[in-house]
């Protein structure tokens, strides 16, 4: 294995390649949510800005040149593709327009062209740049990936917009990558966008997969990439489970079954997926095969402590924060007429929403120790001093955002549709719980990397 990183030296292809594509799909997803506010020719000149930035970023740090730039854009172009089915896809399941054969090749090449553009702007460099960190690159790109498809998820459960498409895994008897653009509007759109986002996910992670392998000299680093793909394979099961309830093609909701109790599973497990590729990215760092060996630190063995049990609260935290996002809104139930008591399920939702407050209250007390502790007792730790002082941050946001969901909410919340405002506050702070997951999975593994309670003990 040691020399697999000279004979598959792609990782700096793959970064920018990914990383554009993960940039565009985010820029397209925001301004589609807009509707007809964002016009047309905006949102197409800020892709093709998109493919050009990634060239630039290819000319400027790699050293290939305008051909690294020209490869990485027409990665991109060829993971667009599940993109332009959309518009290419006739009105009739699975058919395609005249001409989707010059959709598919001008993809390809106008993102080749603009790839390799851009190279030419980002070459022309004063002084030589240190490369960036291109092995780690790929899991960054991932973890990115999964947090903009956890955000999206949760505008699809803001919005009660889960069972928007009766189907799955197709999108009303169409292929998924098939479905005209023209008819994703509304909660289709929501939960039709959610789908393909997976599926950039899905493919991220399993491209990272082997690239793990083919480049890594640790084995265990391997084989956590493997699960890292399987939970991102099963997490999409679940989610078309949700839907469906059973493996199904049909398009008649009275062929399925919609389990809410997947959809709570399917939203914990999301979040812990986008913490496992976090903890992979720092794991494939160039900074934690770079560093020392650990420090000796009396209270190294305290830290351990408190974080991993700041990681366990937080995830019974976003369990109760399931619960309560898919119990409180007893609309899914009544208007798909689920065999569940309303006045039981919102009895469900208040117990979880008492619960949720009261663990809120404990993740806050450890999240502060832990983020103090770490950002005041160890200076001469660059990882820790700045993991804490960000975990403190995001502490004070998640508190700010969790009294903002409540007073959104409100006792109406199941007797009335969810307002814009409603969907972007407790979206935010779903995302944010995650985003505080990540940063305690990361300190945590920063203090085994860096520290150790005992004098003369190797390195992780």
């Amino acid at each position: 294995m040691a020399g697999a990183p000279q004979r598959l030296r792609v990782a700096d292809i793959l970064t920018v390649g990914f990383g554009t594509t993960v940039a565009m799909w985010a820029i397209g997803y925001l301004c589609r949510l807009f509707g007809d506010a964002v016009p047309a020719p905006v949102v197409f000149a800020l892709l093709l800005l998109c493919l050009i930035a990634g060239g630039v970023v290819a000319g400027r740090y790699a050293k290939r040149g305008v051909r690294g730039g020209v490869w990485a854009g027409l990665l991109t172009g060829a993971l667009n593709l599940l993109i332009v089915g959309s518009v290419v896809g006739g009105q009739t399941p699975n058919a395609l327009k005249a001409g989707a054969w010059m959709w598919t090749a001008g993809s390809l090449g106008v993102s080749a062209a603009l790839g390799g553009i851009g190279a030419v702007i980002g070459s022309h460099r004063r002084h030589p740049l240190p490369e960036p960190d291109w092995p780690g690159g790929l899991a960054v790109v991932a973890a990115c990936a999964t947090f903009l498809l956890l955000a999206a998820g949760g505008l699809v459960t803001g919005f009660d917009e889960g069972l928007a498409v009766v189907d799955w895994p197709n999108t009303e008897g169409y292929s998924m990558f098939l479905y005209p653009l023209a008819r994703m509007t509304g909660g289709v759109y929501l939960e039709h966008s959610h789908r393909l986002l997976g599926s950039l996910v899905g493919l991220t992670t399993l491209v990272l997969a082997f690239q793990v392998q083919f480049t890594e000299p640790r084995r265990w680093v391997r084989r956590f990439a493997w699960v890292a793909l399987l939970l991102v394979v099963g997490q999409g099961i679940l989610g078309g489970l949700r839907v469906t309830g059973h493996f199904t093609l049909s398009t008649q909701p009275a062929h399925t079954d919609p389990n809410v109790l997947l959809a709570i599973v399917h939203g914990i497990c999301g979040q812990v997926v986008f913490a496992t590729l976090v903890a992979l990215a720092v794991w494939r760092s160039r900074a934690w095969q770079d560093a020392g060996p650990p420090q000796p630190a009396p209270s190294a063995s305290t830290d351990r402590t408190f974080g991993t049990v700041l990681v366990g609260l937080v995830i019974v935290q976003l369990m109760l924060g399931a619960l309560v996002r898919h119990f409180t809104w007893a609309l899914d139930i009544l208007r798909y007429g689920l065999p569940i008591d309303p006045d039981r399920l919102i009895a469900v939702g208040q117990w979880a929403l008492h619960l949720h407050i009261t663990v809120a209250v404990l993740v806050v007390l450890l999240g502060i120790t832990v983020g103090v502790r770490a950002w005041g007792l160890y200076q001469g730790v660059p990882p820790l001093r700045r993991l804490g002082s960000r975990l403190l941050l995001l502490v004070g946001v998640q508190v700010a955002l969790g009294l903002a969901a409540l007073v959104v909410s409100g006792n109406d919340a199941p007797d009335r549709r969810p307002t814009a405002l409603d969907v972007a506050v407790t979206t935010a702070h779903q995302v944010t719980g995650a985003a505080v997951l990540a940063w305690a999975v990361m300190l945590l593994l920063w203090n085994y990397r860096r520290l150790t309670p005992r004098a003369g003990a190797g390195a992780v």
